[in-house]
């Protein structure tokens, strides 16, 4: 477990390198929606990584950043490495989503591809990390990444106040769960409350690591599919610390259908008119699909970076130019 406090060290931190994204209400259906698609690299992911790169010893930043990453994290990391003047490099799969590889490598970080998904990524950055000693930057395994990723859930909780019938203890909060460092990290934010929050991590069924491991308390048999939430993707690292705290805090743990998580990204952009990745998706498709029945709802959509092309075939619109394709 993490200290409660580790989420106020965070908060100033990185206050100054962080922007306060959207938090929307939709009255018609009772959801407050939190766009951290408007977030620095377009993604929640970078809250942890300039936490945990920021509370780095000089000599630790020096040696070397090394990251697995689908994508997001690798941005939060280069991002991190770019304002300590750290060199950051990034294992990330072959298959993974050009615009997010081009965008880690115009943060100036080094990109090593690896063939197959997340979890071969992840193999080749940690055995690259015991032959040279340069530092390892989780996306989820770790008390400062949960912590800077809690930010999240104490920043929703603060622009809630506006909402003066809004009982904290009456809500749900549905959020997107891969490795578990942004669920773990509003789960510790939330149980300062009492009555706590109901809690609920949303999946895609194309890579339920985490989802078996929370009902199973194993994650053997699941495979890997190619899916458009590829930021929620691949195995959890054994032993990772995310898991007890998933365990304490989530009350529900519900899978979502990679239909339905294209539906919910063309519905975000018809109704919202914002642009989200898969990733962040699922927690609409959730709602959207009756899977998730209580309100109020918060829904936590937690990046915006899907290739162009990709969301212009699922939304018939141009979203570069906002215009019917």
């Amino acid at each position: 477990m993490i200290p409660d406090t580790w989420l106020d060290e965070a908060v100033e931190r990185i206050r100054e390198h962080i922007n306060t994204t959207p938090l929307t209400y939709d009255p018609e259906h009772d959801l407050y929606l939190k766009w951290e698609n408007h977030q620095v690299t377009g993604s929640f992911k970078a809250r942890g990584a300039l936490n945990k790169v920021m509370s780095l010893q000089p000599w630790e930043q020096a040696a070397g950043l090394i990251a697995a990453s689908a994508g997001n994290h690798g941005l939060g990391v280069a991002l991190a490495g770019q304002l300590v003047n750290a060199p950051v490099t990034v294992y990330i799969s072959e298959n993974a989503v050009l615009s997010k590889i081009e965008a880690i490598r115009a943060l100036g970080a080094e990109i090593r591809l690896v063939p197959g998904g997340y979890g071969e990524a992840e193999k080749a950055a940690l055995a690259m990390v015991g032959q040279n000693k340069a530092t390892w930057i989780s996306p989820y395994n770790d008390g400062h990444i949960i912590a800077g990723q809690g930010t999240l859930g104490l920043e929703i909780l603060d622009q809630l106040k506006i909402y003066p019938d809004f009982q904290p203890g009456e809500s749900v909060w549905v959020v997107p769960t891969g490795g578990g460092g942004i669920t773990a990290g509003i789960g510790v934010a939330l149980s300062r409350y009492s009555p706590r929050p109901r809690l609920v991590a949303v999946q895609s069924d194309t890579s339920a690591f985490m989802h078996r491991l929370y009902h199973e308390g194993t994650q053997d048999g699941v495979t890997e599919q190619p899916t458009i939430s590829d930021g929620l993707a691949g195995p959890v690292e054994p032993g990772s610390i995310t898991i007890p705290i998933i365990r304490q805090y989530v009350d529900d743990f519900i899978l979502v259908t990679e239909e339905e998580t294209i539906q919910a990204i063309a519905l975000a952009w018809q109704r919202y008119g914002e642009r989200i990745e898969g990733s962040a998706a699922v927690t609409l498709a959730a709602v959207v699909y009756g899977k998730l029945n209580q309100r109020p709802a918060i829904l936590v959509l937690t990046g915006g970076n899907i290739q162009a092309e990709v969301h212009q075939k699922i939304t018939g619109i141009d979203s570069t130019v906002g215009r019917e394709s």
